[in-house]
């Protein structure tokens, strides 16, 4: 067995890559978002709302009753912000339930929901306590019950899976102190030690790995009794090699919860610090083969994301409750505050702002379950739309609410009114843009779904790595390709003033929807435009991609909205108060897309670059002096070299 191997040193290119290598290559199923970024408006796809099947429904339904009674009789929220942990009995309460295997087949001891009704439950618990909802979704939506239901072979499902549907939480680790959104300088190694044989067969049956690193930000890794561990295997003799996952065993010899780590919100979350030492993982404990662990974890989150969206509509509903029962109780100058025009506009946001973020959340959670349309882009538009926008929605609460928005719900109470944690919603939330993908990555991550089509036909053209005789090539490719794509851009069903006259309802959201089907086709114009502008430099142009993916996401959140108040319509459920919400929010939505639009061309970008190369060079200290900084003396980044932990274990299981 060789020792170790040091941290990968790793250029930019090598780095993308690695990355590159990890995403779904194909298409083999229709994308709605996909579509829409490249000029194609296909309504069809989304339209009519998809619903889900009565008896999942009824499911659902029947577990949501028994949940909310858990959450109002044995959930104390204001308990677990004060003591920052969730008591035992109450995550006893969850398991009893069944709540740790709401996604996991009833074959397996789970219940089976859907993923609309999982994220429905999300909310729910999430809305009595937000270190809820991110124990049971960082247990099922990324922990070892989602990748083994994706790459898991019947024994591992068998083995682990009736666990986590009941008694065993689990844990995804894959950050380290150095390592972020770059996994290609991931550390943590995994070396096989095949006892005396280098033959694969028999390594598989009776092989182990030894696992060597740090793991930072482990999300249910203090309590957790399963892991998820990406690990480098070295490459060698009957060894693929690569980033591989494996499920690991918590209270295996060798691993040592270092630390609990402390936030400014999500106090209750178990979050901490693992390193393995010499811990020893059976060959069969491997999920799918080595070198295939990002593709997994990117995987497992194109669902997995969607758990984040369901905390943030689940404080867009709270945020629109108190605002509204606020802004009727308080007065000024003769008249509820709701009434003043500059209040006003802030419940009407909330409100329009929360129907859009249910509707993005609903939308893809259904698509994910019915399985015919492939979401990767979806579930990453939900995320970053609905982490950005709630964090928006929780801002206006607090402003809404001025003094009392600032102050704690302890401090309320202390003399003598509702205790209302408007502050701790807003720390809560502010999380969601970071957790699973920043929004600054996201923007990268779904840039390059949108573009897929273009560097498919013309990439070798602006690969500086391809011959002539490859970009000679692509270019026939690009050129038949463009042939038949561009003329399609110029005109289309959003120039017929009668196009989607189903949506006109007394409120007419008909315009919206020509509106979105001819601003995709703008927003394809823009991309090409850049990627003949720049080529092999659009990856650069981050501020530009960031735009283009906002605009994406505004179109869809529009799509969804109108789709599902035609839906409530149609059901006699509230349907002329949705079209209206529907209604409100694309126009709002589409004052921020043209204002996007604009800044795609006259921006700060150029000048942002030279302020930020003065920042790092030090052309401004001088702007820095006049402070005293109180931050506390040690490196920026913790050694996280392996070796034997010096540290006491913090790990304590639920039993």
């Amino acid at each position: 067995m060789s020792a170790a191997p040091t941290k990968p040193s790793v250029t930019e290119r090598e780095a993308r890559q690695v990355a590159e290598a990890a995403r779904e290559q194909d298409w083999r199923k229709p994308s709605f978002a996909k579509e829409l970024f490249l000029g194609r408006f296909r309504l069809d796809l989304v339209h009519p709302h998809p619903t889900p099947p009565a008896e999942d429904v009824q499911r659902g339904e029947e577990f949501l009753a028994k949940l909310r009674d858990f959450c109002e009789t044995k959930v104390d929220a204001a308990l677990i912000e004060r003591e920052a942990q969730i008591p035992d009995e109450v995550i006893d309460g969850l398991k009893e339930l069944g709540a740790l295997g709401m996604k996991i087949d009833t074959k397996y001891g789970g219940l089976g929901l859907t993923q609309v009704y999982y994220n429905k439950a999300l909310a729910l618990a999430g809305s009595a306590s937000p270190a809820i909802g991110v124990l049971l979704s960082a247990h099922q939506s990324i922990g070892v019950p989602q990748p083994l239901k994706l790459f898991g072979t019947q024994e591992q499902k068998e083995r682990f899976l009736p666990r986590c549907a009941r008694t065993d939480i689990s844990a995804f680790l894959l950050t380290e102190p150095d390592v972020g959104s770059d996994p290609a300088r991931l550390a943590t190694s995994a070396i096989p030690d095949d006892g005396g044989t280098s033959r694969s067969s028999e390594f598989e049956s009776g092989g182990e790995y030894v696992l060597d690193g740090v793991k930072l930000w482990t999300t249910n890794g203090v309590v957790a009794d399963l892991l998820v561990v990406m690990a480098r295997v070295p490459k060698s003799e009957g060894h693929k090699g690569g980033i591989t996952a494996f499920v690991v065993e918590t209270n295996s010899p060798g691993v040592t919860v270092e630390n609990r780590n402390a936030f400014m919100g999500l106090r209750g979350i178990e979050n901490g610090v693992t390193r393995f030492h010499q811990v020893r993982v059976p060959a069969a404990h491997r999920i799918g083969p080595e070198g295939a662990g990002l593709k997994i974890a990117l995987t497992t989150l194109n669902t997995g994301r969607l758990s984040l969206p369901a905390s943030c509509v689940a404080a867009g509903k709270w945020c629109l409750k108190i605002a509204r029962e606020w802004s009727a109780a308080r007065e000024q100058w003769g008249k509820p505050i709701a009434h003043h025009e500059a209040v006003g506009s802030k419940i009407s946001f909330i409100a329009a702002t929360t129907f859009a973020m249910e509707a993005v959340l609903d939308l893809s959670s259904q698509m994910a379950d019915e399985d015919r349309n492939d979401i990767r882009i979806e579930g990453a538009l939900a995320k970053l739309f609905a982490s950005e926008q709630a964090w928006l929605v929780a801002d206006e609460l607090v402003q809404i609410r001025g003094g009392r928005g600032f102050e704690t719900a302890a401090s309320l109470a202390a003399r003598g009114e509702r205790a209302v944690p408007a502050e701790q919603v807003l720390r809560d939330l502010r999380i969601n843009r970071i957790f699973e993908g920043s929004t600054e990555i996201m923007h990268l991550l779904i840039a390059r779904e949108a573009v897929d089509a273009h560097l498919s036909v013309a990439g070798d053209l602006i690969d500086p790595d391809k011959s002539l005789q490859d970009k000679a090539k692509a270019a026939g490719n690009a050129g038949v390709f463009y042939a038949k794509w561009l003329p399609k851009l110029v005109a289309g069903p959003g120039q017929n003033p009668r196009a989607y006259a189903e949506f006109n309802r007394g409120v007419d959201l008909s315009p919206h929807l020509r509106y979105i089907e001819r601003t995709s086709r703008k927003l394809a114009r823009s991309t090409f435009y850049a990627m003949s502008r720049w080529q092999g430099r659009m990856e650069t142009k981050q501020g530009f991609l960031g735009r283009i993916v906002d605009i994406g996401a505004e179109l869809f959140a529009m799509s969804a909205a109108c789709v599902r108040a035609e839906l409530l319509r149609s059901k006699g459920d509230h349907g002329r108060e949705a079209y209206q919400l529907a209604d409100v929010f694309c126009r709002q939505a589409r004052i921020r897309i043209d204002e996007l639009f604009g800044r795609l061309w006259t921006n700060t970008d150029d000048l942002d670059r030279k302020v930020v190369k003065g920042v790092l060079g030090g052309a401004y200290t001088w702007l820095e002096e006049g402070i005293v900084d109180p931050s506390g003396e040690g490196p920026w980044i913790a050694d996280a070299t392996p070796g034997p932990s010096q540290k006491e274990n913090v790990h304590r299981p639920i039993r």
